[in-house]
């Protein structure tokens, strides 16, 4: 064997000195460069991924996680998958932090704080780089298992200023709060609000209406409609029915998200409800095919997206080590009137 051949392990697997060697470079200089580490000079950086992709190098996570005491992986607990929301944050969380050797590791909770629970228990098992979560609903052990576990986390969807605590998100109520108050300017006296699932984020967009409509003096609670059941436009088509039944003088419906709305607004072309002539509808989200829909939708544009990045920007400085000068960003929301209203 020549002393350029790279030498390899009995399993065959090419190892990291092996490029660390076809590249001139030491190991610990490799595994910087790989890694994407700053200080790494740039003509060092190409040598070693030159060398790399020579040699189909593979990096090895067992061993990664052995030398450092850490993983490569980052898991990220979201609800729902069927849900297009947290798609979006995890499609940008993966953009992130893929190219910089993190792998994010998916985790579904359901929305139910038990299951949330025993997912961060085998998870932080594993000493992963960091952790993102949904929002702070969870049981109290959860918290303990979290702040307990030296894992650099943030948090999604929502935000808080407790002390040592991060988060990237933006204010649930007070952007139902802009949505009621459009419909009051608008002129709609009778305002429902209709929800399913129930989660946290649904239950703070709740408490945005209704101190909207109580600051008016218009706030009756007859006008709510929620349902435990799982969101769709199905269950919206549905839930149109029931409230036009049950409360007919309604002249305006906020749906807590656009999969209802969508539904909402499907069902008042089959009964022939005018649209906003006779019902105004509005929705939450602004999710796909809500511009389209006919009328277009009126609803509440999230960041999604931006989430998903600035998290996972932040995760990475936390788990570098670096200061994070602000530990609490709200990127705000944005109203988007269409024709629905």
């Amino acid at each position: 064997m020549s002393r350029s051949e790279p030498r390899r392990r009995s399993t065959g697997r090419t190892t990291l000195s092996d490029v660390a060697r076809l590249a001139e470079v030491s190991p610990i200089t490799a595994s910087r460069a790989l890694r994407g580490e700053r200080g790494v000079a740039a003509e060092l950086v190409e040598r070693v991924k030159l060398a790399a992709t020579q040699l189909g190098y593979v990096p090895d996570p067992a061993a990664r996680a052995l030398a450092s005491q850490r993983s490569a992986v980052v898991p990220v607990l979201v609800p729902l998958l069927s849900n297009a929301l947290f798609v979006d944050v995890l499609e940008a969380v993966h953009r992130t932090l893929f190219p910089l050797g993190y792998q994010a590791l998916i985790g579904v909770t359901h929305y139910d704080p038990q299951e949330e629970e025993q997912l961060l228990r085998t998870y932080l098992a594993h000493r992963p780089a960091g952790l993102l979560v949904t929002g702070f609903d969870r049981t109290e052990t959860a918290r303990q298992l979290i702040a307990g576990s030296g894992v650099p986390c943030v948090h999604l969807m929502e935000l808080t200023t407790a002390p040592g605590v991060h988060s990237v998100g933006f204010s649930q109520q007070q952007a139902a709060f802009t949505m009621t108050a459009h419909l009051l300017d608008r002129g709609y006296q009778r305002i429902a609000f209709v929800a399913a699932q129930l989660d946290p984020r649904t239950l703070q967009r709740a408490e945005g209406y209704r101190r909207c409509l109580r600051e008016a003096g218009r706030y009756d609670a007859r006008l709510e409609l929620l349902s435990p059941a799982p969101s769709s436009i199905r269950l919206g088509a549905e839930l149109l029915d029931e409230l036009l039944r049950t409360r007919p003088e309604v002249d305006a419906v906020f749906f807590c998200n656009d999969d209802l709305a969508q539904g909402g607004l499907l069902a008042a072309q089959r009964l022939q409800v005018a649209v906003p002539g006779r019902l105004a509808i509005a929705g939450f989200n602004d999710l796909a095919g809500s511009d389209q829909m006919v009328p277009p939708l009126t609803t509440v544009r999230t960041p999604r997206t931006a989430i998903g990045e600035a998290s996972a920007h932040m995760l990475l400085a936390l788990m570098r080590g670096e200061p994070v000068a602000q530990p609490s960003v709200d990127l705000g929301f944005e109203l988007m009137v269409r024709e629905s209203s």
